[in-house]
């Protein structure tokens, strides 16, 4: 059997991953949670995590008065009271729990709890635990730690440990007083994140969230785990850490990694936690090296954490005793003898354990002195939160302060900051806006007039009457700041100097609110509009001296600081004291005012905003409520300035027109994108459609809340896959069930007979009739009905009538598809209330059910684009005739044009050849059957094969088998599927095979990354190794079929993506000697055989034979024959990338392009020579091909458009393509707008309008193509609440066609990148509807769902990240070849210098001699410094950083941590990534348009070299091949990378869509 495997485990017993083979690293199932190894993949916990105190079996009967053997003991109060529930704990009235749950089930037993909420789980039970206390037996809330001194029990809610995926409401379950606890566990030093269990005699417990009353307990215990976990990864090597780090060197980066943690109010106090809690944290490391590997280094030998555990011992009493008696309770310190003070933990260390009653009086000072702390913090965040009035300064009182007034003088022309800070991304809050840099700044009101940043409050007010507009060039953020101990005139950081030709010039919308920080020498001033936040560099010229106030105001307020810090007590300096101490100060004195007191004053009151808001973020509390606050405050208010009421909630309101006087100017720069807000040129039936669903809906009529996409695990997408959310989405995931057969009766007597004779029998012999009368309403086969149901459905059920029959016991029944309204679809409110939609569920009812008989017109249309405008007047001449019938009164008429399948996440054109034929079959049904065959499990007679899923599995089959795997980050250790052969068929029970009881015997291959990372790199991602290990499979385990053939065997594809379930085999491997030896010839002979097909496949490789070369020859023709290729046109093409795709795949031929852009249309014309490039407004361009066909009244569109149009060059209008021309449209429509416009106003209209998304459907009414693909970012299903995804919908099969939508990841498609996007697939009635592209790389991303209804959600495809055929592209395949280039690097053509390695360096360099575009963004010299100091280790970022200052060239001293990082850190997951590099082994994040390191998307270094990613290495993460161009400047070319798709991605899209005309040809 080889070496032992995972494979083989079925008993429920404690299982130690570490004990496994390294050989054998596929596990059995892949279900249900489990923990890292060094915390027990199962929750019996291990003897040294056992907390609680053990039992004898004395102790067990005295418990147990009933004698029973039963170890469950119930506290005293849940035995004595049986109002137990009504006595329960307070603090469940709390709204604490983490899912929003039906009325909540509640036991008495936890026994049953558990029965409720089991899943599929084996062995010992596992749940999650939500609104949870744990109490004493009195039902008193007691730390979690208490269990190690006392009976401790549970009352909380119980779950499954699976999430459902779902919307439907999770199954939970509320216990009161269960238990009791037996211990506690911490587990997540894997993944970097503290879970907490608690383990009952029956049951092991995730923590998920505690009742909102214990929070106060178990946010104490979580950060003592929190903080294991942190210097777990601070010295485990796995995690990234180095083992040799100091004591101070651990605890800074402990501190920092904790800073922003909301139980600590500064770093001073996450020290002094860390010290404190030093010994708990060293016991529980230590306890990690029982799984480590023999080789690697002891947690307990390390010196920083022995360091930590003694500096516990001889500090940690001490700063418990001061804080115990502040509070003046129970005292744990060092004894004093004889006047000697002895420390009792250093004499106590050679102690096991201590005493009961010690460890009682640790445990509640700890409490005490945790609670202490907690108030000091929350005492120190009220003063902050009171600060909701802001006093406003009045300008004359500050004006002689400032020059005389003058005006903005323009001397660039500068570009719309809604053009250059454009974004796709859904954007609501502040904090989460772009940063940038403004230099060479200006800041002016609406008469252009230079104005004070004073004026403007520091937050958003209400009732605010001053607007601030201003104009810079604007550049990247790179955490530079002012030094304060310098003449802003003369001295700046390299990153802040004002020179006129770095960055883009912009005008800015009005400024919203700004912001100082400032450290102990750098000062760091921002400013933020609706589109972004802007760090002040160095003012322009003409500005420099209405900033300088700014800035000598806050000197001086640092200057106050230093003058309270001096003082023993703050409260001994009064307002005046202050006032006279500041006009005693040196004229040389950088915060110099004046000599005179009363001219002091006058200048601290006029500026006592700007003091008072650096006051109140000051982190001092004696300094923050001193008396000077108190007075300035007083001297404020008796000067009447006027009070604003500052908002609690700042809500970013984006797209409205900028008000700032440039913009009626046109001060856009010639060189600057042309693209504005122009209304969407559409059809009448675009507008129609869009603009009745606006008329009709308001925002008040969409549900708060609702996420039209389902939430991932670890989301992010990026900084990385990024921010967790508490509230946990609970949803139901689609299964098959397409057919529900089953009768339905009710006990209404009503008057039923048959119309006619029976026409057939049914196939068990059951008379068949056409027709009915059901209390005198004739009911036909093929008609619709409405029928009773149990259910309070708000909508009454409709079903369509397939046949009727007459059962033996002479029951009228009928059998009838389901069909529902619009509104229970995916379509929700933008469905028309009149459609119906057949569904695949069906249902036998009693004609007695019938409610009425309704009106169904089963609608079929004639097809194209000659045909749309008669359609159009048919769809209004029917609902003129609708509205009619509704003003009389009649009934509604229905009408049914497609069929609804959401488990496929589609809607089809109706089966009109299998509908309401009347002859007691049913389509559904024997859809339903099929699927069934296709789920039973059968085994052959002869035991040498079986079926399982819809497949055929044989001995000497080759076959995928599940894989253990882990997460490690950005896909490290993922991995792909065992490939194996079967050698036996093994039923354990051979009457009555089932999968469970069935095993296989298979020969396990190996693959290249099971031996190294390094033999991965260098060998064919398609090659595996034969080898004599062995292993007994269940049938479970199984994933598919696959091919292993020999070398020359294998198919050969030109794309970077592998679609063939195909591998070779070449060398034999010994796992027990790790060594590689040629594979003998008999064993060869067993491989996969070569159909003919691949055998002349194989020949036209090699060029023998005459077959193969007149194959060939046939081949091409096919390939160039038109039929075989859509043509295409291409809009928003950008550089191309999707066009790319399509094409490598053999299926689209693009012949038109639409591209806004220059650069990018340039570089399309590059690649696609043979495509008509049209660098326009699409707007514009339909509006030509609309006029060009004589079909302008039926165009909507500005006048703008409409003269942009009719000026266009004759030749360009000779090449416009026309309806009838076009097979396939694709594209990506820019939705800004809809990003932004998560709020309504009466304008909304006509804000939608300006959506380019409008246009692109607009394209596809006016030309009806066979084809038609829609690609956008991931959130475009959930924009505005979901209503743009509806109604996209809604428009394309208002057209007619046939509609499938779904989110891809392009990692899971063979690219070393994390991008998600969603596509909507459009085909004609005529044609078949592609299916999704199967994913063949395993990639880190949970499925990628969409909400259909709120009980229902659907995923495209499987998420990989537990298996696929082909491991993970990782960064060091897709560049490791490419040669070193520096910071800045510009020579566009370079020597490749070596041989590609890798699979994919050998797919995407193909025959490319000269390498192009590596090229590298140049940083500046403080941020090549940051880059150098980052550690050359994977997961490194800003974080690693040694917090040192710097000397700059110009000899100026600056910060090497940009000081807003670790200050703002909190609000933004501590900016992972930034200043980040790439990890070999992993992927690169999302490509963006403009990567550098303080950006969106931070991790841009490389893994090796101190640079940003160049051009060309950004392109190979996208999956372009080297001979592929980009044009125009640096930035231009990261711009037309970043928007692009990817290749691979498209090609699979399009291997698709091939497929699906192939289909259509072979009928």
């Amino acid at each position: 059997m080889g070496s032992s495997s995972i494979l083989d485990i079925t008993t429920n017993e404690p299982v130690d991953n570490t004990t496994s083979s390294a050989s054998s690293g596929m596990r059995k199932n892949k279900k249900g949670k489990q923990k890292s190894s060094v915390s027990n993949v199962k929750k019996e916990v291990p003897a040294k995590n056992i907390k609680g105190k053990k039992r004898n079996t004395s102790d067990t009967n005295k418990e147990d008065p009933a004698g029973g053997g039963s170890s469950l003991k119930r506290p005293k109060r849940a035995a004595a009271c049986k109002d137990f529930k009504e006595k329960s704990l307070r603090l469940h009235e709390e709204k604490s729990s983490v899912v929003e749950s039906k009325k909540e089930q509640v036991v008495d037993e936890e026994i049953l709890a558990l029965r409720l909420t089991q899943g599929q789980e084996e062995g010992r039970p596992n749940r999650r635990l939500i609104d949870f206390v744990v109490h004493d037996a009195n039902g008193n809330p007691q730390p979690l730690e208490m269990i190690e001194v006392d009976d401790m029990f549970i009352s909380g809610v119980i779950m499954p440990l699976e999430e459902s995926l779902g919307m439907e409401k999770e199954v939970s379950v509320r216990c009161e007083g269960f238990g009791r606890i037996e211990a506690w566990d911490i587990s997540g030093y894997e993944d970097g994140s503290p879970v907490i269990w608690l383990t009952t005699e029956v049951a092991d417990y995730d923590c998920i969230k505690p009742a909102g009353g214990y929070r106060k307990f178990f946010d104490h215990f979580f950060q003592k785990a929190h903080a294991c976990i942190e210097v777990h990864k601070k010295l485990s090597r796995f995690s990234g850490g180095n083992p040799e780090l100091t004591l101070d060197e651990l605890l800074a980066g402990v501190v920092r990694a904790m800073s922003g943690n909301k139980c600590f109010f500064g770093a001073a106090s996450i020290k002094n936690f860390l010290i404190s809690q030093g010994d708990f944290i060293y016991h529980q490391i230590i306890g990690l090296d029982q799984t480590s590997k023999k080789n690697d280094k002891k947690f307990a030998d390390l010196p920083a954490l022995i360091a930590l555990r003694d500096e516990s011992r001889n500090h940690g009493s001490v700063l418990l005793a001061e804080a115990a008696n502040s509070e003046g309770n129970l005292v744990i310190g060092p004894k004093s003898v004889d006047g000697v003070t002895v420390n009792q933990s250093n004499q106590s260390s050679i102690i096991a354990e201590e005493d009961e009653d010690a460890k009682l009086a640790r445990l509640l000072q700890e409490e005490e002195y945790w609670h202490l702390n907690m108030r000091q913090k929350k005492s120190r965040g009220s003063a902050s939160a009171s600060n909701t009035i802001y006093i406003k300064i009045n300008e004359d009182e500050i004006a002689n302060d400032y020059p005389l007034p003058t005006f903005y003088k323009q001397s660039n022309e500068e570009t719309d900051e809604f053009i250059a800070v454009a974004s796709d991304d859904v954007i609501d809050h502040p904090d989460d806006l772009p940063r940038k840099m403004l230099h060479n700044w200006s800041l002016y009101n609406s008469d252009s007039r230079l104005i004070s940043l004073e004026l403007l409050p520091m937050k958003p007010c209400e009732d605010i009457d001053v607007t601030i507009f201003g104009s810079g060039s604007m550049t990247e953020d790179d955490g530079s700041g002012f030094c304060l101990d310098d003449d802003p005139d003369q001295s700046s950081s390299r990153g802040l100097e004002a020179q006129d030709d770095v960055g883009l010039p912009i005008f800015l919308s009005a400024i919203k609110e700004w912001m100082i920080e400032f450290g102990s020498s750098m000062i760091f001033i921002s400013v933020r509009t609706d589109m972004a936040w802007y760090r002040l560099g160095k003012p322009s010229k003409q500005y420099g001296s209405w900033y300088k106030p700014v800035l000598k105001t806050v000197k001086l307020a640092r200057s106050i600081f230093t003058l309270l810090k001096e003082q023993s007590r703050v409260s001994r300096l009064s307002f005046a004291d202050v006032i006279r101490k500041v006009s005693e100060f040196k004229k040389d004195h950088h915060a110099y005012i004046s000599s005179d007191p009363t001219a002091v004053e006058r200048y601290v009151v006029v500026h006592g905003q700007i003091i008072l808001q650096l006051f109140a973020e000051f982190p001092d509390q004696n300094i923050k409520k001193c008396a000077f606050v108190v007075g300035l405050t007083h001297k404020m208010e008796e000067r009447h300035h006027t009070k604003w009421v500052v908002n609690k909630k700042a809500i970013v309101q984006k797209f409205k027109s900028n008000l700032n006087p440039l913009a009626a100017m046109g001060a856009v720069a010639p060189g600057a994108s042309k693209r504005k807000l122009m209304q969407a040129t559409t059809t009448r039936l675009i507008n129609r459609i869009w603009g009745e669903y606006y008329s009709q809906y308001s925002p008040e009529d969409l549900k708060e809340g609702t996420d039209f996409e389902g939430k991932e695990e670890d989301e992010v997408e990026e900084q990385d896959e990024n921010e967790d959310d508490d509230k946990e989405v609970v949803e139901k995931t689609l299964k098959p069930h397409s057919v529900s057969e089953r009768t339905k009766s009710h006990t209404s007597q009503k008057e039923v007979r048959w119309d006619g004779n029976p026409v057939s029998k049914t196939a068990s012999g059951e008379a068949i009739y056409k027709q009915a009368i059901v209390c005198g309403e004739v009911i036909k086969v093929g008609g619709a009905v409405l029928v009773e149901v149990d259910e309070l459905d708000e909508l009454p059920a409709i079903y369509f009538v397939e046949y009727m029959f007459e059962t033996r016991n002479g029951s009228k029944m009928f059998h009838g598809r389901m069909m529902k309204q619009g509104s229970e679809t995916v379509l929700g409110n933008t469905a028309n209330d009149r459609e119906v939609f057949l569904t695949t569920e069906c249902m036998n009812y009693k004609l007695q059910d019938v409610k009425q008989a309704i009106i169904l017109e089963v609608r079929k249309r004639p097809w194209g684009h000659n045909h749309r405008k008669d359609n159009t007047n048919a769809d209004r001449i029917d609902g003129e005739k609708a509205e009619e019938r509704k003003k009389k009164g009649l009934p509604l008429e229905y009408y049914c044009k497609s069929l609804y399948w959401p488990e496929r996440g589609a809607f089809f054109t109706l089966p009109f050849d299998t509908m309401g034929l009347g002859s007691g079959v049913c389509h559904s049904c024997n859809l339903k059957i099929a699927e069934e065959d296709k789920d039973m499990f059968k085994v052959n007679s002869s035991q040498t094969g079986f079926s399982y899923k819809g497949t055929e599995y044989s001995v000497h089959d080759f076959v995928y088998g599940e894989n253990e795997t882990f997460k490690g980050g950005r896909n490290v250790g993922l991995k792909p599927y065992v490939v194996c052969q079967v050698l036996e068929v093994v039923p354990k029970e051979p009457k009555q095979p089932e999968t469970r009881s069935t095993q296989v015997k298979v020969q396990r291959f190996f693959r290249p990354d099971d031996i190294s990372p390094e033999k991965a790199y260098c060998s064919d991602i398609r090659e595996i190794y034969y080898s004599e290990e062995t292993h007994i499979l269940s049938v479970e385990a199984i994933e598919g079929k696959c091919e292993v053939r020999k070398k020359n065997d294998i198919p050969t594809c030109s794309a970077s993506t592998i679609f063939d379930h195909i591998f070779f085999c070449e060398h034999m491997y010994d796992p027990s000697k790790g060594s590689l030896k040629q594979l003998p010839a008999q064993i060869k002979s067993k491989f996969s055989a070569v159909s003919r097909d691949s055998d002349v496949a194989y020949r036209k490789r090699k060029g023998k034979s005459k077959e193969g070369e007149n194959d060939i020859e046939a081949d091409k023709q096919r390939e160039a024959s038109p039929e075989n290729h859509l043509a295409t046109l291409d809009i928003f093409a950008g550089c191309g990338g999707l066009s790319e795709g399509l094409q490598q795949a053999g299926v689209s031929s693009t012949k038109w392009a639409i591209e806004y852009e220059e650069p990018a249309g340039e570089a399309f014309k590059l690649n696609h020579a043979e495509s008509l490039m049209f660098i326009n407004n699409c707007n514009v361009i339909l509006r030509a091909v609309m006029e060009k066909c004589g079909d302008a009244d039926d165009c909507i569109c500005t006048s703008e458009a409409a003269e942009l149009a009719s000026s266009l060059d004759a030749k360009l209008i000779d090449g416009l393509p026309l309806p009838g021309q076009v097979d396939f449209i694709n594209g990506g429509p820019p939705c800004q707008g809809f990003s932004g416009m998560n709020r309504f106003n009466q304008s909304t209209w006509s804000k939608v309008q300006c959506e380019m998304i409008l246009a692109f459907l607009s394209f596809a009414d006016y030309f009806r193509p066979k084809y038609f693909l829609l690609e956008n970012v991931r959130n475009f299903v959930s924009f505005n609440k979901g209503q743009t995804f509806r109604l996209t919908i809604a428009s394309l099969l208002q057209m007619g066609y046939q509609v499938r939508f779904g989110i891809l990841e392009a990692g899971a498609y063979g690219v070393s990148q994390s991008r998600k996007r969603a596509f909507m697939w459009a085909a004609s009635p005529e044609e078949i509807l592609p299916e999704w592209p199967e994913p063949m790389h395993v990639f880190a991303a949970s499925e990628l769902k969409i909400t259909l209804s709120e009980k229902s959600q659907y995923a495209a495809v499987r998420s990989t990240a537990y298996g696929a055929p082909f491991r993970a592209i990782t960064v060091r395949d897709t560049i490791g070849d490419l040669p070193d280039v520096g910071n800045g690097a510009s020579e566009t053509n370079l020597e490749f210098g070596n041989d590609p390695i890798s699979w994919f360096q050998k797919k995407i360099r193909g025959d490319t001699v000269v390498l192009t575009d590596h090229i590298s963004k140049e940083m500046n010299e403080l941020n090549l410094i940051r880059c150098k100091k980052i550690p050359k280790r994977p997961g490194a970022d800003w974080r690693d950083l040694p917090d040192e200052k710097v000397k700059l060239s110009s000899g100026q001293m600056v910060d090497l941590i940009p000081w807003c990082l670790p200050n703002t850190a909190k609000r933004h997951n501590q900016w992972k990534g930034l200043f980040g590099r790439l990890d070999w082994e992993g992927n690169f994040p999302t490509s963006i348009t403009d990567p550098q390191p303080m950006g969106k998307v931070g991790m841009c270094f490389h893994p090796e070299q101190d640079r940003i990613l160049t051009v060309r290495e950004c392109a190979r993460s996208q999956g372009f091949p080297d001979s592929y161009q980009f044009f125009g400047n640096i930035h231009h070319k990261h711009r037309q990378i970043g928007n692009a798709v990817p290749p691979p991605l498209a090609y699979a899209l399009g291997r698709k869509l091939k497929e699906a005309l192939d289909s259509k040809r072979q009928k």
